[in-house]
């Protein structure tokens, strides 16, 4: 089981933003506690549940045991992470 995050390329906020995301709900909330995210702040998104992290976290979510991964040299990695965080996509919640 692993928790992924992606390169923080997403501007917002002034600000960078990569995304958590993990095999499983369970290891991703986990993960997300552990870097002091709220629950609040999860989401459960059609295109893949997840948390976003600011770019000053990504390195720690790292030291954590978050596996790094880009969309620069682990392509076929990151699209089957994001395929797998779809499937955990909650329609019901």
């Amino acid at each position: 089981m692993t928790v992924y995050i992606d390169d923080a390329v997403h501007p917002w906020r002034d600000q960078r933003w990569a995304h958590l995301m993990a095999d499983t709900l369970p290891e991703l909330h986990a993960m997300a506690a552990q870097l002091g995210i709220p629950r609040r702040a999860f989401q459960n998104r059609r295109s893949g549940a997840h948390y976003d992290v600011p770019a000053p976290m990504r390195e720690r979510a790292i030291a954590l045991g978050a596996r790094a991964i880009s969309r620069h040299t682990d392509r076929e990695l990151l699209k089957a992470v994001i395929a797998n965080a779809r499937l955990q996509y909650d329609a019901t919640a």
